[in-house]
C-alpha cells in the first residue's frame, strides 16, 4: 500500500501536469485554477471523512463507523481497533469492580471504606442497617459526625486499631452488640469491618449465668452437708439426733444427685440435635407409670385424674417422652397446694395432632414470667422452688425434648386460676 507521502506527491505531480497543460492551452490564470481544483479534491475528501468521524464520535459509535477508501481507511481502522480495545478493557474492569461490590455486599460483616480524614467513601448495605445510614445520602460525610457514640469517636481519634471495639445497644431496635475494627490500606485509608456478635454475647452471658447458678445451687447442699459432718465429728449425739441428721444429709445429697442428673440430661439433649426416632410408645403404659410416680411424690396430698381419651400411641424416644411428661406432672404437684388437683390427659385434636396436657389448681403464673419459664434455673419464686425440691431445669429439659420430637410446648396460666402445660405433637408422630 503506497505511503501518505507517495500519495501526496502523486497528487502534486498530477496538479503540476494539469497546470502546465492549461497554461499551454489557456494561459497562466486558468492553469492556476486547474491546479487549485486538483489540490482541493483530497482536502474536501478529508473534510468529509473528518465530519463523519465527528458524528460517530459524538454518538460513541466509532467502532461501528463504515470504513472509507483510500488513506483514511487505515486511519479509521486503527482508530476503531484502539476504541474497541479500550472499551473491552473498561468493560472487564467494570465487571471485576461489580464482582468485588457483590462480594462485599454478600459479606456477613458490615464494611465501610474511609479516606484519610474518615470520610465515608463506600459502605455495604449491612453497615447501613447496623448504624442507620444511607450511602447515597451520607457518602463523603465524616463518620464521626454520623456515629456519635463517645467510645467510637475516641477509638477513631486515638488511631490505635490493634484491638477491636465493642458497641452495645446498636441497630434499628438498639438490641445489637457490634464488634468493629479498622484496618489501614492504601494511602492513609482505612477499611472498617463490623461483626454482629449479639448471639455470642448472649451465649457468653448465658454461660456466666449458668456457671453462677450451678455454683449457687451446689453450694447450699454442700454447705449443709459439711455443717452436719462437722457437728457429728465434734459433738456426741444420741441415736435419734444422728438419724435426724442423716436424713437431712440424705435429702441434701439427693438434691445434688437430682441436679447432676438433670444437668447431664440437658447436656445430652443439647448435644443431640437430630430428630428423635420413630419408635412406638404405648400411651396407656406411660400414663400408668406417670400416675404411680405422681402418687409417690404427692404422698396422698393431691387428687389425680389421668385420662387417655383415645388409644392412639406416640412415635418417639420413650425415655425422653417419659422424662418430659414426668417433669410436667412433677412441676404441677410441687406448685399445687395440698388438697389441690392435677389432671393429665392424652388426646388427639381436630387436626390430628397429639396433645399431652397437665392442668393444676396451683397459684398460677403472671404473664411476664411465661416467656422465660423454659430458661435454665429460671424460677418464678426461688425460695418456694427450693422447698419443693426442684432443680430449675425441668422445663428446659421439656423444651429440648419437644424440639427433638417436632413438638410445641404451650403454656397457659393466670394468677389464682392454675396453669395448663401442653405438649402438642405433629400428626406424623401419631400411630394407631
Amino acid at each position: 500500500m503506497p505511503s501518505a507521502l507517495t500519495r501526496f506527491s502523486f497528487i502534486i505531480f498530477l496538479a503540476f501536469i494539469a497546470a502546465y497543460a492549461s497554461q499551454l492551452m489557456w494561459g497562466a490564470i486558468p492553469s492556476i485554477v486547474v491546479a487549485i481544483s486538483f489540490l482541493s479534491f483530497p482536502l474536501a475528501y478529508s473534510y468529509v471523512n473528518l465530519a463523519r468521524l465527528r458524528k460517530y464520535a459524538i454518538t460513541d459509535a466509532v467502532e461501528n463507523m463504515p470504513l472509507p477508501s483510500g488513506y483514511w481507511e487505515e486511519v479509521f481502522f486503527r482508530l476503531q481497533r484502539l476504541v474497541q480495545g479500550l472499551k473491552s478493557r473498561i468493560h472487564s474492569i467494570e465487571l471485576q469492580h461489580n464482582r468485588f461490590i457483590e462480594a462485599f455486599q454478600a459479606s456477613p460483616n458490615g464494611i465501610v471504606m474511609l479516606d484519610e480524614e474518615d470520610h465515608i467513601e463506600w459502605c455495604n448495605a449491612l453497615f447501613e442497617r447496623f448504624f442507620g445510614l444511607n450511602f447515597k445520602r451520607d457518602v463523603m460525610q465524616r463518620i464521626n459526625f454520623l456515629i456519635r457514640r463517645p467510645e467510637f469517636i475516641l477509638y477513631l481519634n486515638n488511631r490505635q486499631f490493634d484491638e477491636p471495639l465493642l458497641l452495645d445497644g446498636m441497630g434499628p431496635n438498639s438490641n445489637l452488640s457490634l464488634l468493629l475494627q479498622a484496618f489501614p490500606f492504601g494511602h492513609k485509608h482505612h477499611l472498617m469491618l463490623v461483626q454482629d456478635v449479639t448471639d455470642l454475647q448472649k451465649a457468653d452471658a448465658m454461660r456466666r449465668d449458668f456457671v453462677a447458678n450451678v455454683s449457687h445451687e451446689m453450694r447450699t447442699p454442700i454447705t449443709v452437708l459439711m455443717g452436719f459432718l462437722e457437728t457429728m465429728q465434734s459433738i456426741n449425739l444420741d441415736k435419734a439426733q444422728q438419724e435426724q441428721y442423716f436424713e437431712m444429709m440424705m435429702s441434701q445429697s439427693q438434691r445434688m444427685k437430682n441436679l447432676v442428673e438433670d444437668l447431664l440430661t440437658l447436656a445430652n439433649l443439647e448435644a443431640n440435635t437430630l430428630p428423635a426416632p420413630l419408635a412406638p410408645i404405648k400411651i396407656a403404659t406411660l400414663m400408668a407409670l406417670l400416675k404411680n410416680d405422681a402418687e409417690a411424690l404427692s404422698r396422698g396430698q393431691h387428687q389425680f385424674y389421668f385420662d387417655s381419651v383415645v388409644p392412639s400411641n406416640l412415635m418417639g424416644e420413650e425415655r425422653e417422652i417419659l422424662s418430659a411428661f414426668g417433669n410436667l406432672v412433677n412441676n404441677a404437684i410441687r406448685y399445687t397446694p395440698d388438697t389441690g388437683s392435677v389432671t393429665a390427659k392424652w388426646s388427639i385434636n381436630a387436626l390430628g395432632q397429639g396433645e399431652f396436657s397437665v392442668v393444676d389448681t396451683g397459684p398460677g403464673i403472671s404473664a411476664e414470667h411465661l416467656p422465660r419459664l423454659t430458661e435454665r434455673f429460671y424460677r418464678v419464686d426461688r425460695s418456694r422452688s427450693r422447698d419443693t425440691g426442684g432443680t430449675g431445669l425441668g422445663l428446659a429439659i421439656v423444651k429440648h425434648i419437644a424440639n427433638r420430637h417436632q413438638a410445641q410446648l404451650i403454656i397457659e396460666s393466670f394468677p389464682g386460676k392454675g396453669s395448663t402445660f401442653t405438649l402438642r405433637f405433629p400428626k406424623e408422630r401419631i400411630a394407631e
